[in-house]
């Protein structure tokens, strides 16, 4: 009897991966808490001698504190280099990649820029397993493409695994009822929006040109965060002229954040407060942790002239460049809202749970950055969390009827 060889879902690379991010955050710490006491030394009414003896003892004690960190964490990015390509095809495994995914939510502009194999490359996906944009290799994935296809974006912190919940997928279930091809993306959440944005119309365009078969009928839909990079993506390859933009016929968003999240706009605030305090100051540190991609969600950024050139945790009104919804494209806008009537302070103000229904359906007092979401293509689910969104039924045969008939009845 063949005995089943047990694989286990954490690599070498991602221990490696681990430790060197670890080693980031033992610096950061020190660090920190070199400012902090800096901080009390500046104290005004301190005699100048004893800051100044004081001084370059702490400043000698935390470079010598932070010399082991250096040293190792040279040595652990090395070695995570070195075998960050040698662990082959390995079983996917759903906890590792939720985890991973989060943690490049949060860090992962960091991942990337220090070359952590923990960093998630941006991918098109089916079952976990990434897809090789070549016609032959394509055709063997999908043996049955078709025509019809619907690419899917996930949100910030997740991925694209994740777009199965509670036995649901949006995706699967356009495929049976519909007879789309679904594809479905894997990006680095804690990038700029606009970088993935960027790389989203590249790759997309190589996707296109290698399909199998003509492509008749395209669709992105885009949950939270996903959503902002489908608007990038399509304002970037109408700048660079993509093929795949004349191809696009719908886009369909699921609690995007057109215009912002309140919980990056509360840690924007708080950064604020926390700068202002002179003993606190050092702690704004923690808060100057979240990602670039983090950031962008304070207003809903989609171009690099956003950011380029700005402190992002700077606290400063929306300078944003107003991007409209894409040229010759149907856009379709689902809003979440806790809320089991509609109308209520709670589904303006809460949402749902995460983004505000305003935000969602790209509403906004200032006219030039509103969106324009005709009535019979924008929605509001009540008693619908954010994450809700991928898997209530009504969602999903909203989605459905918008890309073309209503679905079959199928059991609940």
């Amino acid at each position: 009897m063949a005995t089943k060889r047990k694989t286990s879902a954490i690599s070498l690379s991602d221990v490696l991966g681990l430790g060197r991010l670890a080693l980031d955050a033992g610096r950061g710490v020190t660090g920190l808490v070199e400012d902090m006491h800096n901080s009390v030394l500046d104290t005004p009414g301190l005699a100048p001698l004893a800051r100044g003896a004081t001084g370059a003892v702490t400043r000698l004690v935390y470079r010598g504190v932070q010399g082991p960190f250096r040293l190792t964490g040279a040595g652990v990015g090395a070695a995570a280099a070195f075998v960050a390509n040698e662990d082959g095809e390995r079983p996917v495994s759903r906890k590792r990649e939720i985890a991973v995914a989060a943690l490049n939510g949060v860090v992962g502009d960091h991942l990337a820029e220090t070359g952590n194999p923990l960093a998630l490359p941006m991918r098109f996906r089916r079952d976990g397993r990434p897809l090789r944009l070549e016609g032959r290799a394509l055709a063997e994935a999908f043996p049955d493409a078709t025509g019809k296809v619907a690419v899917l974006l996930h949100g910030l912190c997740m991925s694209d695994l994740q777009w199965t919940r509670r036995n649901h997928d949006h995706g699967a279930a356009l495929a049976h009822d519909l007879g789309y091809t679904p594809i479905y993306l894997s990006y680095n959440s804690g990038l700029h929006i606009s970088r993935n944005g960027r790389a989203f119309a590249d790759a997309f365009e190589a996707l296109v040109a290698e399909w199998p078969v003509e492509m008749e009928d395209l669709v992105v839909i885009g949950h939270s965060m996903g959503g902002l990079v489908a608007r990038s993506a399509c304002h970037y390859a109408d700048e660079a002229a993509r093929g795949w933009r004349k191809k696009l016929r719908k886009l369909v968003f699921l609690g995007t954040p057109h215009h912002g999240a309140p919980l990056e706009q509360l840690g924007n605030w708080v950064d604020a407060v926390l700068g202002g305090t002179p003993y606190a100051a050092a702690f704004t540190r923690i808060g100057k942790v979240r990602s670039a991609g983090v950031t962008d969600l304070r207003y809903g950024c989609l171009t690099d002239e956003d950011w380029l050139g700005r402190d992002r945790f700077a606290r400063e009104p929306d300078a944003r460049r107003a991007i409209p919804l894409p040229k010759d494209v149907a856009c379709y806008a689902i809003a979440g809202s806790t809320a089991a009537a509609p109308g209520g302070l709670e589904e303006r103000l809460i949402g749902d749970g995460l983004v505000p229904v305003a935000s969602a359906l790209g509403r906004h007092k200032d006219a030039a950055r509103a969106l324009e979401f005709p009535a019979d293509r924008r929605w509001i689910a009540a008693e619908t969390g954010h994450l809700d969104l991928l898997s209530r039924r009504d969602v999903y045969d909203r989605i459905a009827g918008w890309l073309g008939r209503d679905a079959r009845a199928r059991p609940a």
